[in-house]
């Protein structure tokens, strides 16, 4: 069983900075593209950033030049360095991987719980 596990949410100031981190466990084979979504109360859900297993990455333009997105490829794990936030990046983010389960050799896609990022005065 596939899970991935998010941390690294909370309450922030404007400005300020947050660090999530999510890791994939369990029986893999192999992880391919990992990124991060967020959806702020009732709007959809919407990509942020996202990296290949080559450690290509994209983002969304309201984050880029503020946030970055990387993995450690040992420890199946992706990170976002979160840099001058702003109150319209209040949401609940949530981490997303391709993986290839150990017996399978399909890729699934799985979602981590969700954190809830929340930036305000």
């Amino acid at each position: 069983q596939v899970q991935l596990v998010e941390s690294g949410g909370g309450l922030v100031q404007p400005g300020g900075s947050l660090r999530l981190s999510c890791a994939a466990s369990g029986s893999i084979f192999s992880v391919g593209t990992m990124g991060w979504y967020r959806q702020a109360p009732g709007k959809q859900r919407d990509v942020v950033a996202r990296i290949t297993s080559g450690s290509s990455t994209n983002y969304a333009d309201s984050v880029k030049g503020r946030f970055t997105i990387s993995r450690d490829n040992a420890k199946n794990t992706v990170y976002l360095q979160m840099n001058s936030l702003k109150p319209e990046d209040t949401a609940v983010y949530y981490c997303k991987a391709g993986v290839v389960p150990s017996s399978f050799r399909s890729e699934f896609i799985y979602w981590g719980q969700g954190t809830q990022v929340t930036v305000s005065s």
